[in-house]
C-alpha cells in the first residue's frame, strides 16, 4: 500500500513538474499559428508584387496549417512554424545577407549563401544567381574575359537573371552607350517596372549625359513603384541622380544612411563624381586618379569612362522643373536620415535591451516563486490592485509593469518592446525614452486603478508593460506628426499612416479580447502621444539646408 501511495506521490509530483511546460507549448502553439496566418495572408495580399514562388509558399503553408490544426490543433503552430521558418523567414533574412554582401562586393561569400537558399525557392529562376555572382566575382578580380563568357552563358533577354546577365556584362566592361541601346531597343515599354533592370538604364543615362532624361525617369519610377522597389535599390538610384545632378552633400548623406554598406572605393567614386558635377573638375580628377591606384578591374573601367566622358553640367543640362525635383530629391534624403527606417538603426537601443533584460528576469523570478499564471504569486511580487493601490502601495504602479500574466503575454510584450522601443530610443535618446516609457506604463496603471474604482472593479488584478509599450507608439506618432506638419516630410507621414493602422489593428484585437486590458493599452498609447510631443518640441530637430540649382 505504501508503495502505490509513493507511485502516486511521484507521479503528481511530474505532472506539477510538467505542467508549466505544457502551458508552455501550448501558449507557443497559438501564437505561431497567429504568427504563420498573419504573415502568408499577408503574402498572398501582395502576390501581385512578388515573385511567384513566394505565393506558391505561402499557399502551402497555409493549406498546411489548416490540415494541421483539423487533425491535431495542439501541433499545428509547430508544424506549419517549422515550413514557415524554412521557406519564408530563412530565405528572407538570407537573401538579405546575400545582398549586403553583394554591396560590399565580397561575391564569393554571397555565392556560397545563395548556393543553399536556391534550393528554398526554385520556381523564382534563382539558379542562375550564384553563377551571375561568381562573374561578378571573377570580373572585380581583373579575369574579365571568364565573367564575359558566363554573363554570355546565362544572358537571355527572356528571363529577370538572363536579362540581369546582360547588364552585368555592359557594366564590367563600362559600356553605358551600348547599355542604353540595348535596354531601349528591347524593354521600352517596361524599363522602369523592373527594378534590376531600372538600376543599370538609369545609371547608363546619367554616364552618357542624359542628365534631364535621368531626372525625369527617376520621378517616373518613384511613382511607378514606391511599395515593389526596396529602399537600397530605390535610394541607390536617387543617389546616381544627385551624385550626376552635383549634389555631394547629399551623396555622402545617401552613404552614410541608406547605403552605408558599400565599399569605401564606391563611395569615393560618387562623391567624386558629385563633385565634378558640381564645378569642382580639378579636385575630382585628383580623386579618380588616386581611386584608380587601389580600385578593381571593374571601377578603373568606371574610372576610366568618367574621365573620358565628363558628367554634363547640371545648371545647363536641367530644366527648371528637373531642378526643382532634384531640390525635392534632397530634402527627401535629409528627411528620410531623420524619419526613414535607417535613422532608428545606427546606434545600439540599449536602453530597451535592458528593459527587456529586466522583464524577463521578473518573469525567472516569477516562475521561481510559484507560477507567472498564479494570482497569489503575481499579487506578492507587485501585481496591480486598484484597492490596495488606494490604501497606499503606490509601488505597484511601477512593479506591476515588470510581471506578465503567462510565457504568450511576456513574449508578445517584448517582441513589441524591441521593435517599438529600437525606434523611439533612437528618436528621443534613451533618457528621453526612458521618461517616456515609464511615464506612459505608470500613468496607464494610475488611469486603470481609477477607473476600476469608479466602476467598483477594485480588486481586480492588473499586470503588464502594454500600457508602458503603446505609450512608445504613441511617442513615435508624435515624432512622425511633427515631422510632417513642420517639414512636410513625405517618409514621416507615410511612416504615420503606419502607424495608424497598428493602433487600429490593436483596437479592433483589444475590443476582441475581453482579458486585455483596452483601458490600460488606450491610456498608454495617450499619455505616450502627449509626452512624444512634449519631448519632440522641446528638442526640435535642426533643418538642413538644401542649395538650389
Amino acid at each position: 500500500m505504501a508503495k502505490v501511495e509513493s507511485k502516486k506521490s511521484q507521479i503528481l509530483l511530474l505532472k506539477s513538474a510538467i505542467a508549466p511546460l505544457l502551458d508552455l507549448l501550448m501558449d507557443l502553439n497559438v501564437i505561431l499559428i497567429q504568427l504563420v496566418s498573419f504573415s502568408c495572408v499577408l503574402l498572398l495580399l501582395r502576390a501581385s508584387r512578388l515573385p511567384r514562388g513566394w505565393v506558391i509558399v505561402s499557399a502551402i503553408i497555409l493549406l498546411v496549417l489548416a490540415g494541421a490544426y483539423y487533425f491535431a490543433p495542439a501541433w499545428a503552430g509547430f508544424i506549419s512554424g517549422g515550413l514557415w521558418g524554412l521557406l519564408i523567414l530563412l530565405p528572407i533574412v538570407g537573401f538579405a545577407q546575400v545582398n549586403r554582401l553583394v554591396s560590399q562586393e565580397k561575391y564569393s561569400q554571397a555565392r556560397g549563401l545563395a548556393m543553399g537558399l536556391r534550393w528554398l525557392h526554385p520556381a523564382d529562376g534563382l539558379f542562375e544567381y550564384p553563377q551571375l555572382l561568381r562573374g561578378m566575382e571573377l570580373g572585380h578580380q581583373g579575369r574579365l574575359e571568364e565573367a564575359a563568357r558566363i554573363f554570355d552563358r546565362y544572358g537571355s533577354a527572356k528571363t529577370l537573371m538572363g536579362r540581369t546577365a546582360i547588364a552585368l556584362l555592359y557594366r564590367a566592361g563600362a559600356r553605358w552607350d551600348e547599355l542604353l541601346i540595348w535596354v531601349e531597343h528591347h524593354f521600352q515599354q517596361k524599363i522602369l517596372s523592373e527594378s534590376t533592370l531600372a538600376v543599370y538604364y538609369l545609371r547608363a543615362l546619367g554616364e552618357t549625359g542624359s542628365l534631364e532624361q535621368l531626372i525625369q525617369e527617376l520621378e517616373r519610377f518613384e511613382q511607378r513603384s514606391p511599395r515593389r522597389t526596396d529602399p537600397v535599390t530605390l535610394n541607390l538610384v536617387r543617389m546616381f541622380a544627385l551624385a550626376f545632378g552635383g549634389q555631394p552633400e547629399q551623396v555622402q548623406q545617401v552613404f552614410d544612411d541608406a547605403l552605408a554598406t558599400h565599399p569605401p572605393n564606391i563611395r569615393e567614386f560618387w562623391l567624386a563624381t558629385a563633385e565634378w558635377a558640381a564645378g569642382n573638375e580639378s579636385e575630382a580628377r585628383k580623386r579618380l586618379l588616386a581611386l584608380g591606384d587601389r580600385s578593381d578591374a571593374v571601377l578603373r573601367n568606371a574610372i576610366a569612362w568618367r574621365l573620358s566622358h565628363p558628367p554634363a553640367d547640371p545648371e545647363r543640362a536641367l530644366s527648371q522643373l528637373s531642378k526643382q525635383i532634384l531640390s525635392r530629391l534632397a530634402t527627401d534624403i535629409q528627411q528620410e536620415s531623420r524619419y526613414g527606417s535607417t535613422a532608428f538603426l545606427k546606434n545600439k537601443a540599449y536602453a530597451t535591451y535592458a528593459l527587456i533584460a529586466a522583464n524577463v528576469a521578473v518573469f525567472a523570478v516569477e516562475i521561481w516563486q510559484g507560477g507567472s499564471e498564479d494570482l497569489e504569486t503575481l499579487y506578492q511580487l507587485g501585481a496591480l490592485v486598484p484597492a490596495v493601490v488606494f490604501a497606499g502601495e503606490w509601488w505597484r504602479l511601477l512593479s506591476a509593469t515588470f510581471l506578465h500574466y503567462g510565457v504568450a503575454h511576456l513574449l508578445m510584450n517584448m517582441v513589441g518592446l524591441y521593435f517599438l522601443g529600437t525606434i523611439a530610443e533612437a528618436s528621443l535618446g534613451s533618457k528621453k525614452f526612458l521618461l517616456a516609457y515609464f511615464f506612459s506604463g505608470v500613468g496607464s496603471m494610475l488611469v486603470v486603478s481609477l477607473i476600476a474604482i469608479r466602476l467598483g472593479s477594485s480588486n481586480q488584478i492588473v499586470v503588464g508593460a502594454s500600457g508602458a509599450i503603446m505609450g512608445l507608439l504613441g511617442a513615435i506618432g508624435a515624432i512622425l506628426l511633427q515631422g510632417w506638419y513642420r517639414e512636410k516630410a513625405r517618409v514621416a507621414a507615410k511612416r504615420l499612416r503606419t502607424v495608424l493602422f497598428i493602433i487600429g489593428l490593436q483596437i479592433v484585437f483589444d475590443l476582441a479580447t475581453p482579458q486585455v486590458s483596452f483601458v490600460g493599452h488606450i491610456s498608454g498609447l495617450v499619455l505616450g502621444f502627449l509626452v512624444g510631443s512634449l519631448l519632440a518640441i522641446a528638442s526640435p530637430e535642426t533643418k538642413s539646408s538644401v542649395e538650389p540649382l
